[in-house]
């Protein structure tokens, strides 16, 4: 019944029975989503990932659909329809889910959210916090992180080859770089 809801923004999710509704995003957080998903998308020329904004993942064995911040599959992996097109409804974990915190937002809480995805599936989850320009890797084997400035947070073990500079997550707050 959540599935057939009409979409609202901000977007609802749904945990075991409660629906709630995100945080309407702020630039800040907007900038840090477009430049993760386009740094995504672009990687190794295109058309091997498919990263996307703000997309209604369900979990049905665990009764659940998240809107993480930023999703991203291998091509391989995006679900289709028998025609080859992209599913409306995606009930596949993603390769990388992303949460990038709000002002009010309380980081115990989107710590936790990323511990869930990885133990449902998500390989790796980011949690990127604009107010400490810092970023936080979790995955099955742990956690690491904060990354800051020069560090690099390498995700080759979910898009091969793909790192980011958390500088550069966060130049995307910069007008004049």
């Amino acid at each position: 019944e959540f599935l057939l809801l009409p979409e609202e923004r901000p977007a609802l999710e749904y945990e075991r029975g409660e629906i709630t509704q995100k945080l309407d995003p702020m630039v800040r957080h907007s900038a840090i989503q477009s430049e993760l998903a386009m740094r995504m998308s672009l990687h190794n020329g295109g058309r091997q990932i498919l990263a996307l904004g703000e997309v209604c993942v369900t979990w049905p064995t665990e009764e659940t659909s998240f809107v993480p911040d930023v999703i991203a599959y291998r091509i391989e992996r995006v679900p289709v329809d028998k025609d080859g097109l992209i599913l409306n409804h995606l009930t596949v974990p993603p390769d990388v889910a992303v949460e990038i915190s709000a002002p009010g937002q309380e980081m115990v809480a989107q710590m936790d959210r990323c511990r869930w995805y990885v133990q449902h599936g998500v390989p790796v989850a980011l949690l990127v916090r604009p107010d400490r320009r810092a970023v936080w890797a979790f995955r099955p084997d742990g956690e690491t992180g904060p990354f800051q400035g020069a560090d690099t947070v390498d995700l080759g073990d979910a898009i091969p080859g793909f790192s980011i500079a958390v500088a550069d997550v966060f130049a995307a707050l910069r007008v004049d770089n």
